[in-house]
Formats: C-alpha cells, structure tokens, sequence
C-alpha cells in the first residue's frame, strides 16, 4: 500500500496508511515561548493503529512526541523550560528559543511510495538573535506488513557569526543526564517498558549513558491487548557515533540517541553539522527489535 499525504492547512501535513492516521508533522507550532517553540511529530501510530507518542505531559510540557532538541545551544536553550547551571540547579531563564519554520522545498510521495518532506528552519534565541539556519527532511515508507520506518536528516549551519557550543546538563555539570537531540517520549502506559540493544534487554537505569548504535523501546497499550515497539538508529556518519543513550523506563518512556551526551560539540562560525536517524515504528513486542534495526539501518544506509 502506498502512504497518503494530507496537508491540510499551513501548519502541519499528516500521512495516511489506508484509514490509519500513521503520523501528524506540525512545522510551525503555536507552542508557548517557555516551550521552545519547535517542530515535532505527534501523534505517531503503528501500521496497526497503536499510539506511541504522547504530546505534552504536565510532567514536562515542552515534550512533544518526537522533536529535534536542543537543551544546550551556547547559552541558549532549544529544549522549552528550565535550564541546567552549575552550582545552581534549574533555573528558569529567558532563553527558550525557537525553531522557526521559513519555507517548504518539499513535499510529496515518489514513484518507489515514499514520502518526502524537507524544509528550511530559522533558529532564533528569545532575545531575537539568529543563531543557526537548518535544512531538515523527513521520509517515511513501509517497511514489510508490521513495521513502517522514519528517517529524519538535519543540516544545522552556523550563522551567528561566534563559534557555538551544543551540550547538555550533564557537559554543565548535571551527572547522567546527557539529554539533548532526536527525543521521543512514549505514551503513559508504556512505563515500565523494556528497553532493547544489541547486547540484550533492561530498565532505563540500566542502559542509560551507554553507546549503541541503536536502540528500542518495546511497552504495551491500554484497552488493547497488544504491544509496540520504537527503534532508533544513529547514521554511522553522525557526530560522536556510536552515541550515548538518554533513556527512562521507569518514571515515563523515552528514547534519546544523544550525540552532546557527555562531550560539547562546537560548531564554528558558517560551519554546517548534519545528523541522520532512523525511526522504526512496528507492532509487536521486544523479540522483533532487531529484526527492524536491521532494516532500519538498511535504510539510513541506502536512501
């Protein structure tokens, strides 16, 4: 089956797979300030129909499905919310910056039924100053009967004109806490999960900080009876590769391939950094997650 493409106003596009709703892209949010106003994916669904993405948790309101995050840019926050200062905790600053979305390049299915969207973004600190432009495009296509993939590409150049630093809490002193990049955050019920690498299966606890080239998220749903999986795969071209990994089981769900873990990366002036990741979304439990890595990495591989 071929995926559908409604873009039904001047905000967002979603993709269909038959009657399913698959994935809903809002590329110029109305999201309050303290939030960091970004592009993000919510909702995402399985090609069965299973939600796994939840926007906007009272826990941490600028969580917003998937979304490309930045917590530490120089001095500046692209993540929504408090920031991290050593010596000092979180302190809620007026540096919660925007990704603002400047135009479409892109948008459409190819002859091969693989969506294509791609666009160009602006980032601006609160204070108005122009920080980086970007160039990010999103695919989307059928894996097999089960299982659909994501792939997320980034170009972030360098336009402020002083080299930049991109970190997160821990590179400022928070220890285990390397968040920052392609987050996903899972619906409710899906804590408690089981997280899966390479190397075998645990808690957030467990694999957090560790590097792998991917990692999932197998939880199951309310009212159903039935599981879902989340596989993220780090392009082996990406900065500080394999990366270490952001993830939670227990207090809610989440995976994060955090490339600024525990070492800045800093970008100098008209200098342009790029990452690719994969995304498979699949019905079913932890048994299958390296089955859609494989074919996950094939993809970021080849397209």
């Amino acid at each position: 089956m071929t995926f559908e493409i409604d873009h039904d106003d001047a905000a967002a596009f979603t993709v269909r797979d038959g009657d399913i709703e698959l994935l809903r892209y809002t590329y110029a949010p109305d999201s309050p300030q303290l939030e960091s106003p970004k592009p993000y994916l919510h909702p995402l669904r399985t090609r069965a129909g299973h939600l796994v993405s939840l926007f906007r948790p009272w826990d941490h309101v600028w969580h917003k499905g998937i979304a490309w995050s930045l917590p530490v840019v120089g001095e500046e926050n692209f993540w929504g919310g408090p920031t991290f200062v050593r010596d000092r905790g979180y302190v809620q600053l007026p540096n919660d910056g925007t990704q603002a979305h400047r135009g479409i390049d892109r948008l459409g299915v190819d002859d091969d039924g693989v969506v294509r969207f791609a666009h160009e973004l602006d980032w601006v600190s609160e204070g108005g100053i122009h920080l980086f432009t970007e160039r990010r495009e999103l695919t989307a296509r059928v894996l097999h009967a089960t299982a659909w993939v994501l792939t997320v590409d980034t170009a972030m150049t360098n336009v402020s004109g002083e080299q930049i630093a991109l970190g997160s809490p821990t590179t400022r002193g928070r220890d285990n806490a390397g968040y920052g990049g392609l987050f996903w955050r899972g619906p409710r019920s899906f804590t408690g999960g089981t997280l899966v690498t390479a190397d075998g299966t645990g808690s957030g606890d467990d694999v957090r900080g560790q590097r792998h080239e991917w990692m999932a998220f197998a939880g199951r749903h309310d009212e159903v009876d039935a599981q879902s999986l989340v596989v993220m795969v780090d392009a082996v071209d990406n900065p500080h590769h394999p990366p270490q990994w952001f993830a939670r089981s227990e207090e809610f769900a989440c995976l994060n391939p955090a490339p600024f873990f525990s070492d800045e990366l800093v970008v100098q002036p008209d200098e342009t950094v790029a990452f690719r990741y994969g995304v498979g979304i699949a019905d079913g439990g932890a048994e299958a997650a390296r089955g859609v890595a494989d074919a996950v990495r094939a993809v970021i591989g080849g397209a």
